[in-house]
């Protein structure tokens, strides 16, 4: 309860005497034995004596009236705090600053003012003006806020995090160091390694993000490891029974499991530290986190083979059913390499639950989702298979040309194998005269595709063009018309290719290609190539010419 000097004070107060509010406004400001502290009090008679043009009150606005404050504030208050600025204050520049660059419609000099008075609470060595600068000067927030600091750093951009180990790319930047691709610029990575260096938790992710993206993976460890520790030591010291993690949180013990069990980076880390990353990210739904302790619970690598106990960091004996349950936790969130480690896991003998089938499922669904070794595989399997089915052949060209097109060198010498490029009967054909063949479509297509995909007499004159096309590759199978032929496939390997045969089998849409056909058997064919053109063997020409190929 206020006592007699107090309520003096208040009386003169509301009596409206300028030296009466700012001693009203100090003992809320401070408290004391009979008034308590009151912030918004404290405003509020502050403001009053400031109108009456008294100086220490808009001092001690500026430096002891938080930013949220002056924002609720009935009354625009910005200007107390830029006369405090003007005077000398840090403090009150830096909320002066928040105050104008968060508004709208600000005029240019009195945004030039705000920047000022920021740069010199930067200097001053507030880390909350180190981070904005860092934002004026075209610093990206981080993708979710960060823990703890999501009012400084602002909404993020809704994407989710990188599930790839990224590659370094050359940056160029003008003279003012800002960078062309909209990247910061000199100025303001300063700014963001100051506020980061302080402490500010969206700065540091920030930074993180910027050393993750360029492939600095020993600078990032180094500043992401202790974060990641600490992290680490809070859930452990928690028994998990805190709130759940800031998804940047969870990436950041995921991307320091990956880099260090990996080894891209130097680092002093323990296999049960390791561990540990990987279940705290495991449990917040990171795809790799649980991947990674699917393989560590079934004692393997990717593709099977077995870990020694020194290696899985622990002796004891494999836990296949757990490793399931994270494994495909991990593929349900599109991760390829989770269901090809399944697919190893089903076609173990120890497996209890050991199932051919069910492990080609999951090997054929990695390879769906472009898992290359998964494709190299099937691409085998089908091939193994091709006298069980016949098709099956041309599933292992589709599987290979997937696995070739990644870079795949065992998959690329595959089908050279099983699919070679033959050179055919027509290599010749392309030095003859050209001739006027309009009159024969059809024979005129059929060369064409004698020309590009090395095809022999009988092949190019008697192929069924319609049921060839599989897309991927073209199934050369004359068995039925001429029996010295044999069954081949020919991959398509350029969209040049690709469109030269949709052409053709357009034009073959709605032709019977076979004797009964508007193109005749095979010798009327053959008599007709010849007359057209008699530099490849006249039409008096033994008919074993045409099995050059």
């Amino acid at each position: 309860m206020a006592n007699r000097e107090e309520l003096a004070i208040i009386r003169g107060a509301r009596a409206g005497r300028t030296e009466s509010q700012l001693a009203l406004g100090r003992l809320y400001l401070f408290g004391s034995a009979g008034l308590p502290k009151s912030l918004p009090t404290a405003l509020h008679w502050l403001d009053r004596a400031a109108r009456q043009g008294c100086a220490e009150a808009w001092q001690l606005i500026g430096n002891h009236i938080p930013l949220d404050l002056a924002r609720q504030s009935p009354q625009p208050v910005t200007c107390w705090y830029e006369r405090a600025y003007d005077g000398g204050l840090a403090r009150a520049g830096l909320v002066y600053a928040q105050l104008v660059l968060g508004g709208e419609r600000v005029p240019p000099g009195q945004r030039a003012k705000a920047l000022r008075a920021l740069e010199d609470a930067g200097c001053g060595g507030f880390p909350e003006a180190q981070w904005l600068l860092a934002r004026e000067h075209g610093v990206t927030p981080p993708r979710f806020g960060g823990p703890a600091g999501e009012a400084a750093a602002g909404q993020g951009d809704g994407r989710t995090p990188d599930a790839r180990i990224p590659r370094p790319e050359p940056r160029r930047q003008d003279e003012t160091g800002a960078s062309r691709s909209g990247a910061p610029g000199r100025a303001g990575q300063r700014w963001l390694r100051s506020a980061a260096d302080s402490g500010v938790t969206p700065a540091q992710f920030a930074l993180l993000e910027q050393e993750w993206d360029a492939g600095q993976h020993q600078a990032y460890l180094e500043r992401a490891l202790p974060l990641a520790r600490a992290l680490a030591r809070s859930e452990v010291a928690q028994g998990r029974a805190c709130a759940r993690l800031a998804p940047d949180e969870v990436t950041l013990l995921s991307r320091c499991a990956r880099l260090v069990d990996e080894g891209m980076a130097a680092h002093d880390v323990e296999p049960d530290e390791l561990h540990a990353f990987w279940e705290l990210a495991a449990a917040e739904q990171d795809r790799h986190a649980q991947f990674a302790l699917g393989l560590w619970c079934a004692r393997m690598r990717i593709d099977g083979r077995r870990i020694s106990g020194d290696n899985a960091g622990s002796g004891a004996a494999a836990n296949f059913k757990k490793a399931v349950r994270w494994l495909q936790q991990a593929g349900e969130q599109g991760l390829a390499e989770a269901w090809y480690a399944l697919s190893r896991i089903y076609v173990k003998p120890e497996f209890s639950q050991r199932n051919v089938v069910e492990a080609q499922k999951y090997l054929e669904r990695a390879a769906e989702m472009g898992y290359r070794d998964a494709q190299l595989e099937c691409g085998n399997a089908a091939w193994r298979a091709r006298r069980e089915n016949e098709g099956n052949d041309v599933r292992a060209v589709f599987w290979l040309q997937k696995a070739a097109a990644q870079g795949c060198a065992k998959a690329a010498a595959m089908l050279r194998k099983i699919a070679p490029r033959e050179a055919g009967a027509w290599r010749e054909l392309g030095a003859l005269p050209r001739r006027d063949m309009s009159e024969y479509p059809l024979l005129a297509a059929r060369l064409e595709l004698a020309l590009a995909f090395g095809l022999s007499r009988a092949e190019a004159l008697l192929l069924d063009v319609r049921h060839a096309d599989r897309g991927h590759c073209l199934v050369v199978d004359i068995r039925a018309s001429y029996g010295r032929s044999r069954r081949r496939l020919v991959p398509v390997e350029t969209a040049q290719e690709r469109q030269l045969l949709d052409r053709v089998v357009r034009l073959f849409e709605n032709v019977d290609c076979g004797p009964g056909g508007p193109e005749g058997n095979y010798r009327q064919r053959l008599y007709r190539l010849r007359t057209l053109l008699p530099e490849s063997g006249g039409p008096d020409a033994p008919l074993d010419l045409d099995l050059a190929a």
